[in-house]
């Protein structure tokens, strides 16, 4: 018997138990508890939805295995997501073993909410356990749980855990050593849930609320108070519009010194290099190829990572459900609901997340006209290239009030993309004949301060799917540029640089008869294919390009000047136009393929991006060019 075999033998005699709940209940957090690095990620068969499952052992010695299933109101599914969770705890999904137990995971703070699915759930007749997460929350607050009273109510074990803190799952741990498990159990038909009324339900829920809970001592939530501010009408969207402000100079303005490090890091190795080797092939390969044009994107690293500091802290903090409560009017103008937010925000990190994420949004017209405009967020992939172009045509100085200037335009570009995307959803919704605005039903969490253990990783997960990026399809993109850009070479009397000549110049040269109306010269052609593959990669080639065009060793930092001193301001301009609209890489375009099932939406997206870009920048240019007069 082969070890694969073995593996998977071993798999079928292990209990396997389920963590479910609510989102934000901490479910995510008590699994990564219980697992630590014993975890592995994949996605559920035929879509994106995220599969975690990990492994944990016992303290009598009895290994377990712990599905991860993503969050849920009810198993009367709303969303993708929910039907996932019904699926594989009905026994419902094929090639997906049902779970031998559940872990119930519930908001002590909020039980009139969570107690719906536990109730759902015990119909289907599964060993269980009620994980009363939070519970140091609730009791600062003075709320009262009778958790032996709530055990006999529910018939079964309440444990109280607390997920955030270190040995917060020791109750867990006792309450699954003394279960005894039953492998392969098969669970009642989803008939059973369906044959009780969900008012039925919920009378049952405030009956056992009013049974075992007392709010006699409730301090009150402090959150409650803090949103009679940061929710108010007027105040509220002055307090988002000034949150997002701040962080577009935040990362202008904080990252200069560590940027100027890497510059100079990457400008050192590459003059060492450049000075220790014999002019050939290989001395261009590896300082203009992989150091002109990795080390032209990897300057960029601070400012990415100062974005994704804001985000996570955001939303670690429960201010992003807020934010989605205070858009939703705004949004619901165009035909969009509130809960979009989420995966628009998201979309400035990634496309791809924003893609996936939009599947919590339960109208299906909703749902696929948010995958069609998260593309337009301004995601971190850009940021490069507005980097580039705004530190080589905007001066850094200080306006009133202290404002950075270059970080003003960043803020207005990350605005036009934002602006432009509701009147995509605008035209997109009454093209496709959508009804009146749903009103937005959504929990909002309860503010903490960030876990600072979470950030730290949050952060570096950033900076290490970045490196990767860097190390992996951005090289190997900038080696098969330079090979493009190197060969055939100049022939004799030739009169430009040797990449004029090469297979990269006669394409850009072919290409620039399309993109020349718009101010792109064949320079600028050559970086746009490439970038195609990854956003970031243009920067990379246009450091390429411009080191084998001038030969210059230290183009890290020499690439601002280079194009300060090669394009004129509507050039500059209009390539910021483009970069608003860009097409989307082509991951992203196999994302939305995928998650609506139709190849035709991803060439729709496709399409239309590359209309409005192209559109964006003929405007700019000739608008720029007819104001400045050049």
């Amino acid at each position: 018997m082969g070890a694969v075999d073995q593996q998977v033998q071993a798999a079928a005699k292990t209990p396997l138990i389920a963590l479910l709940g609510n989102p934000n209940c901490g479910k995510t957090a008590l699994f990564n508890r219980l697992t630590g690095a014993r975890q592995k990620v994949a996605n559920y068969a035929g879509v994106t939805i995220e599969r975690k499952e990990g492994s944990f052992t016992l303290p009598g010695g009895r290994a377990l295995r712990v599905l991860d299933l993503p969050g849920a109101y009810s198993l009367n599914a709303h969303t993708p997501d929910e039907a996932i969770t019904r699926d594989v705890v009905a026994g419902l999904r094929a090639g997906e073993q049902t779970p031998d137990a559940v872990v119930c995971v519930v908001n002590a703070t909020n039980l009139r909410l969570n107690l719906r699915l536990v109730l759902e759930i015990k119909r289907l007749g599964l060993p269980m356990v009620l994980a009363l997460n939070m519970v140091d929350v609730a009791k600062k607050r003075g709320i009262e749980i009778d958790t032996a009273r709530l055990s006999q109510e529910l018939g079964m074990p309440v444990i109280e855990t607390v997920a955030v803190q270190a040995g917060g799952e020791k109750g867990l741990l006792a309450a699954l050593e003394a279960m005894p498990f039953e492998l392969h159990v098969k669970p009642n038909p989803l008939s059973a849930i369906d044959a009780v009324p969900v008012e039925d339900t919920q009378r049952e829920v405030r009956r056992i609320i009013d049974a075992t809970v007392s709010f006699d001592n409730d301090k009150g939530n402090l959150s409650e108070q803090i949103d009679h501010v940061v929710l108010h009408p007027v105040i509220g969207p002055v307090i988002l519009a000034a949150t997002m402000f701040l962080i577009f100079q935040a990362v202008f303005s904080w990252a200069a010194v560590p940027m100027d490090l890497i510059k100079n890091g990457v400008d050192g190795i590459g003059l060492w290099v450049g000075g220790a080797m014999a002019e050939g092939p290989l001395r261009s390969l590896i300082v203009e190829g992989i150091l002109g044009g990795v080390g032209s994107v990897l300057v960029f690293l601070p400012q990415i990572l100062i974005l994704f500091f804001f985000i996570l802290v955001l939303e670690d903090c429960g201010y992003l459900p807020r934010a989605a409560f205070l858009l939703d009017r705004m949004m619901g103008g165009v035909g969009l609901s509130g809960r979009a937010f989420i995966p628009l925000l998201s979309s400035f990190a990634c496309a791809i997340p924003g893609v996936m994420a939009a599947r919590t949004i339960q109208n299906p017209r909703d749902r696929l006209v948010t995958i069609m405009i998260a593309p337009l967020m301004t995601c971190s992939a850009r940021l490069p290239v507005y980097a580039l172009v705004i530190a080589a045509f905007i001066p850094d100085r200080e306006l009133a009030g202290g404002i950075n200037l270059q970080g003003l335009v960043l803020f207005l570009l990350y605005a036009a993309g934002i602006v432009s995307a509701m009147a995509v959803a605008y035209v997109f919704k009454r093209t496709m004949g959508a009804k009146g605005h749903q009103p937005l039903m959504l929990e909002l969490p309860a503010y903490h301060w960030p876990h600072m253990h979470n950030l730290a990783l949050g952060l570096w997960e950033r900076a290490r799917i970045f490196l990767t990026r860097v190390g992996t399809v951005i090289l190997t993109l900038m080696v098969l540029v330079w090979f493009l850009s190197s060969f055939p070479g100049a022939p004799e009397g030739a009169t430009h640089p040797p990449i004029y000549y090469s297979i990269a110049g006669m394409l850009g040269r072919a290409l620039s008869v399309v993109f020349e109306p718009i101010g792109f010269g064949w320079q600028i052609c050559i970086a746009l294919v490439p970038g195609m593959a990854a956003r970031e990669v243009a920067v990379g080639a246009l450091g390429t390009v411009y080191a084998l065009s001038g030969g210059g060793d230290d183009v890290a930092s020499s690439l601002t000047p280079i194009i300060a001193a090669s394009w004129g301001l509507p050039t500059a301009l209009s390539l910021l136009a483009w970069y608003v609209f860009a097409p989307q890489c082509l991951s992203t375009l196999s994302v939305v393929r995928r998650e609506t099932g139709n190849v035709r939406y991803a060439f729709l997206m496709a399409g239309y991006m590359f209309a409005l870009a192209y559109t964006a920048s003929f405007l700019t240019f000739h608008i720029a060019r007819a104001v400045l007069g050049s």
